[in-house]
């Protein structure tokens, strides 16, 4: 597996590499045009490919953990819920494929792809049995597997999805091809409207931020250096700093940063108020 993980990073590099300077004299009039017009539409392509670039070097330093969605978040179909409750959910998620189980993640049976759901709720009645005969085993991943190795297993898996666990076999998130993808090329998504904003800008120069947003993002985001070493949401950043959930509001400081938590319920933090206490330092003029 270890020999063919260079392989896989040489074609994604080979990708996103510039095209030859001089293309074949039978095609070089077309080649001309059509990069002429590729620099017009995008003058900022070289900037954004040396981007996705570095984003296949930086693929061995993450792991699974640091861009898996964490167990509390996932959605999924309890086969304890009933059939009404069932079927609303398969006709109303975002989700192109979903776990099955019962009661909870560690009880999983299978994950669904929604074609196949589409297809039986459209020339029968869904039973439990038939929801289950259209399900795939799943499939799990150990946690800390770097990005580079997952990429290459899902690759010969042929899988796009895995549920990653812990070294007790319990499930703590989960991980698809779409994240990995993510992490070389940006956020991408066909319907723009199904993920909803998780760092919201406010008048006063703060941002009011979801306690379950990535601290990896939210650095990415807005050119932060919020520590990430650690927990891997804001929410986790909070209750790590304070050893507790907070009940009320409470105000924090961690390196340059304020933090002060807007909301807390269910055991969690939900949302926080964030701004630089200290100006950046600024560079020779």
């Amino acid at each position: 597996m270890d020999d063919d993980q260079p392989g896989l990073l040489r074609r994604l590099w080979r990708l996103l590499s510039p095209f030859p300077a001089t293309p074949p004299r039978a095609q070089r009039g077309t080649a001309e045009q059509r990069t002429h017009v590729a620099v017009e539409a995008d003058p900022g392509q070289p900037q954004r490919r040396e981007e996705m670039l570095q984003g296949i070097l930086e693929l061995d330093k993450i792991t699974v953990n640091d861009i898996m969605v964490p167990r509390s978040e996932v959605l999924g179909i309890d086969l304890e819920n009933t059939l009404e409750q069932i079927v609303s959910q398969l006709r109303s998620t975002p989700h192109t494929r979903l776990p099955v189980y019962r009661h909870d993640l560690n009880q999983v049976e299978g994950v669904v792809h929604m074609r196949r759901i589409a297809r039986l709720l459209t020339h029968s009645p869904l039973t439990v049995e038939t929801l289950r005969g259209a399900c795939v085993e799943p499939y799990f991943v150990p946690e800390n597997t770097p990005l580079s190795t997952q990429l290459l297993n899902f690759q010969q898996c042929q899988r796009r999805m895995a549920l990653v666990v812990d070294e007790y076999g319990e499930v703590i998130g989960l991980v698809t091809l779409e994240d990995i993808l993510e992490e070389i090329v940006g956020e991408f998504t066909t319907q723009p409207g199904l993920r909803e904003p998780e760092i919201h800008p406010q008048e006063d120069g703060s941002y009011l931020i979801d306690g379950s947003a990535s601290i990896r993002e939210v650095n990415r985001e807005l050119a932060w250096h919020l520590p990430s070493d650690g927990p891997r949401t804001i929410g986790g950043l909070v209750t790590e700093a304070l050893e507790h959930i907070p009940d009320s509001s409470v105000c924090l400081k961690i390196g340059p940063y304020r933090l002060e938590i807007r909301e807390a319920a269910d055991n969690r933090v939900k949302s926080v108020r964030i701004w630089r206490s200290e100006p950046r330092a600024s560079g020779p003029r």
